[in-house]
Order: C-alpha cells, then sequence, then structure tokens
C-alpha cells in the first residue's frame, strides 16, 4: 500500500512504531485521548496538535497528512534536479570540478532566486547548481582583493541550493548546503549574510521537527545584527526584521504565544521604521511581510478568528513575492476551515493549486486543509486531491 493510501491515523501509527501512545502523548504534549481519536481517525486534527505529533514523531506535518511521500515517489524532473544539485553541492565542497575556465555567475544567482519567490522549486535548484559551480570555479583563481566579494556569492548559492534541497525534503543536503554557505558567509566576513544562514538554517531545523534548535538558531540570526535606535540602513533594517519576525513563528511553533507576540511586535516596529518592504538577500521585509506572518502565526496557535482579522486589514499583497503571496492564501484558506467556512476554503485553496501547481506540491498546508474541509467528495476537493498527490481520508 502507497504511503498517501493510508489515512492520518494509521501514518500516525506507522510513525509511532515501537513507542507506546502513552509515551507520544507525553512527548508531544497532548492528552492520551487525542493520540487515540488521531490513531482512531474519529474528527480532525488540529494544526497545533499536528505540529506538536510531528516534532515528538521526528517527521514532517507533510509525511503525517500523507502529502509529502518517500522521496522514490517525487516526479523525474525533481529527482533529475536534486541529483545534480546533490552531485554540485558535494563535489565544489571537496574541491572537485573546479578547475575549469572562470565564467559570469551572478546572473544565475539572480534568477534562481527569481524562480524561488515564484515558486517554480526545480527551476531554482537548476539555477543554485549552475552558480555553486561557477561561483566555486571562479574563487580558485579570483584575486586577493575580490575573493571576499566571491565568497558572498557563494554562499547565497548555497543558501539557496539548501532551500531548494529543504522544499524537496532532502533533510541531509540541505543540511550539508547551509552548512557550506556559513562557512562562506564567515569566510566573507559578512554578519549580514552570516544571520540569513543562520535563519535558514532554523528553518530546516523546524522542517525537521528539531524545534528546541530552531528556536536556539533563530535568536542568534537577529540577535549578532541588532540595529541601533539611530541605524537607519534600509537592508540592515529588513535583514534584522525578517530574522527577528521568523524567530515569531518558530517560538509560535513552541506554543509560546507570548514570546511570538513580542517578537511580532519587535518586526512591526522595524517595518514601521522602513514604511515599505525591502528586498534583501532573497527576501523581502517590510509591512506587507510582517503582517503575513503575524496571519500565518495566529493560524497556527488556534486564532482563526484573529488571522482573519489580520487578513482583513492586509497592507497591499503585491509587495510579496508569488511564493509568499501563496503562503499567505493557505493561512487564509486554513483560518476559513477553522470557523467552518468551508466552500469559501476549498475555493481559496484550489484558487492556489489550480494556479501554482509545482509550488503547492512541496507545501504541508494544502493536504492537511483538504483533509479538514473536504468532508464530501466534491469536484473541487478531488481536484484539490489530484494536484497535491494526497488521498483525502
Amino acid at each position: 500500500m502507497k504511503w498517501n493510501e493510508h489515512t492520518t491515523g494509521q501514518r500516525i501509527k506507522l510513525l509511532r512504531g515501537a513507542v507506546t501512545q502513552e509515551e507520544l502523548a507525553e512527548s508531544a504534549g497532548l492528552s492520551v485521548a487525542t493520540i487515540r481519536k488521531a490513531e482512531q481517525d474519529r474528527g480532525q486534527v488540529s494544526l497545533p496538535s499536528l505540529l506538536r505529533l510531528a516534532h515528538a514523531l521526528g517527521a514532517d506535518v507533510s509525511v503525517i497528512v500523507g502529502q509529502q511521500a518517500p522521496r522514490r515517489a517525487m516526479l523525474a524532473d525533481d529527482r533529475l534536479t536534486l541529483r545534480e544539485l546533490s552531485r554540485t553541492v558535494h563535489d565544489t565542497a571537496a574541491g572537485i570540478g573546479t578547475d575549469r575556465e572562470p565564467v559570469e555567475f551572478a546572473a544565475d544567482l539572480a534568477a534562481g532566486w527569481d524562480a524561488y519567490r515564484a515558486g517554480r522549486i526545480g527551476v531554482a535548484g537548476q539555477f543554485a547548481a549552475s552558480c555553486v559551480r561557477d561561483a566555486a570555479t571562479a574563487l580558485v583563481s579570483a584575486p586577493e582583493d575580490h575573493r571576499m566579494t566571491v565568497r558572498g556569492v557563494l554562499a547565497d548559492a548555497y543558501r539557496l541550493s539548501a532551500y531548494v534541497a529543504n522544499q524537496l525534503g532532502a533533510r541531509d543536503l540541505a543540511y550539508a548546503a547551509i552548512g557550506h554557505a556559513a562557512d562562506q558567509a564567515r569566510e566573507a566576513g559578512d554578519p549580514r549574510r552570516e544571520a540569513s544562514v543562520a535563519s535558514g538554517r532554523s528553518w530546516i531545523y523546524l522542517r525537521d521537527a528539531r524545534l528546541g534548535d530552531a528556536e536556539h538558531t533563530a535568536v542568534i540570526s537577529y540577535d549578532s545584527i541588532e540595529p541601533t535606535y539611530g541605524d537607519r540602513d534600509p537592508l540592515l533594517l529588513a535583514t534584522y526584521g525578517w530574522h527577528v519576525t521568523f524567530a515569531a513563528v518558530v517560538a509560535a511553533r513552541q506554543g509560546n504565544i507570548s514570546a511570538a507576540e513580542d517578537l511580532l511586535s519587535q518586526g512591526s516596529a522595524v517595518a514601521a521604521r522602513l514604511g515599505r518592504d525591502v528586498m534583501v538577500n532573497g527576501t523581502a521585509f517590510g509591512p506587507a511581510s510582517v503582517t503575513a506572518q503575524a496571519i500565518g502565526i495566529a493560524v497556527s496557535t488556534g486564532r482563526a478568528g484573529r488571522a482573519l482579522q489580520l487578513a482583513a486589514g492586509l497592507p497591499d499583497s503585491s509587495a510579496l513575492h508569488q511564493a509568499a503571496r501563496n503562503r499567505l492564501q493557505l493561512d487564509i484558506a486554513l483560518a476559513q476551515c477553522d470557523t467552518k467556512q468551508y466552500d469559501t476554503c476549498l475555493d481559496t485553496l484550489l484558487t492556489v493549486c489550480t494556479e501554482h501547481p509545482e509550488w503547492v506540491r512541496h507545501q504541508t498546508l494544502p493536504g492537511v486543509i483538504a483533509q479538514r474541509a473536504g468532508h464530501a467528495t466534491t469536484s473541487r476537493s478531488r481536484k484539490i486531491a489530484k494536484i497535491i498527490g494526497a488521498t483525502l481520508a
């Protein structure tokens, strides 16, 4: 039987293995009754409970809901991209394949980030591999006064590689690539890049259900570059604001709502100082992005009504890149589902799935939302299930 053909309860039971329900309940901070209810597929498991279960089981939520199958079930193009990316990351780190004539590489990096922000993960991976290879080659013969610049680009290329690998579920490659990114950022003597790498590592920990490590690393990412009151550099403010807001996401996953709200307040204050969304190191930060993160945090902590209130007052979301807008719509769909607006929820979800099928295939929330909202067999839920590759049980 294929993994996505099991029910959510069956998948939880299989992941639990020899661990007892009582032990899993204690590890997840849930009641034994909740574990039993989940394994017996009696009612829907809330997102906060799913996050706790994922942490306790050492698995991604997408694995629990059946959306992310084992790596062998990836599409052929994704598998080829991942193989090439893995070979390039490991070979260049070992100094293999860098004895070529240097070529221009900046364009590939920009195109890779553009593809990633647009939700075209496979294309981003192709550009990342090309840029890593070319930047590593350039570093070999770069003059001393240019080496730090090349290292900075190589750090960004390795970080992009880590993000692509993380989206494709290749966690070992993600850890390796973010480690190489950290080495290059440190050698480049660039604290902002080092902070971005730390934030990226925190995200990998988060996807790997290592919440404690994610929280610790998230603090490092913003603490190391905290601006003074008099700082006016928009790139510094945007970098700090992004990292402190992401730390709020991690705190929310830990169930620490008060800490999450405090960090969000810091992020909001920085966004207000900027007055607009600023792009830095491949990500944007400003009023729209901090509000979008606040909506996601409200949903993940069981405050759907608050999430919809924030969505109603959201600044112009056109400042967000496409992947961020997609994620925002998923958060809104989940909030609509939690407030029992099932038809509206499925409409929102189907729009994202139809317009950006490549992106949703690598996300957790579509499967969670579709299972919770698709109580009856409808044409919409069938279309969604086909796009995301999940069986709705």
